[in-house]
């Protein structure tokens, strides 16, 4: 099971990814193996050599406890401190910014892939929908060719 954010390669340019894990609490787990979760508002950040996913959407387990955490707490993310080291660099020095692109599993262990990602601007979204539309139109054209 796959969990994109769909609006991630629509607004931003991404320049580089990292494949990493997530520290989970609680029944967290459960919600997202049952897909209830969502990336859309969610960014990462870098604080004192750690990064932390904030606004990332997890619902509460239904069948979970009194013990539920907090919907959209500060998630920490599990990186190598070279990775971090440059991932810093990145938003610093050429103020760039870390969006998660999906989430999914392996060997039953929640992944997040992160994007280093630098923002569109409105003509380049709109030169993005032209080329997406055009392709599309020859792929079509194409197809009864043969």
């Amino acid at each position: 099971m796959e969990i994109f954010n769909r609006q991630a390669k629509h607004n931003y340019f991404v320049e580089d990814t990292y494949e990493c894990g997530i520290v989970l609490n609680g029944c967290e787990i459960k919600s997202i193996r049952d897909g209830k979760c969502n990336l859309k508002d969610s960014y990462g950040l870098v604080r004192n050599g750690e990064v932390f996913l904030l606004n990332m959407y997890i619902s509460p387990y239904k069948e979970g406890n009194i013990f539920n955490e907090s919907e959209t707490r500060n998630r920490k993310l599990l990186l190598h401190k070279s990775e971090i080291r440059k991932i810093d660099n990145d938003i610093n020095l050429k103020g760039l910014t870390l969006i998660p692109l999906k989430l999914y599993f392996v060997r039953d262990k929640a992944k997040i892939q992160l994007g280093v990602c630098r923002g569109k601007k409105n003509y380049d979204k709109r030169q993005t929908i032209k080329e997406r539309d055009l392709q599309r139109q020859f792929r079509k054209e194409n197809k009864y060719k043969y």
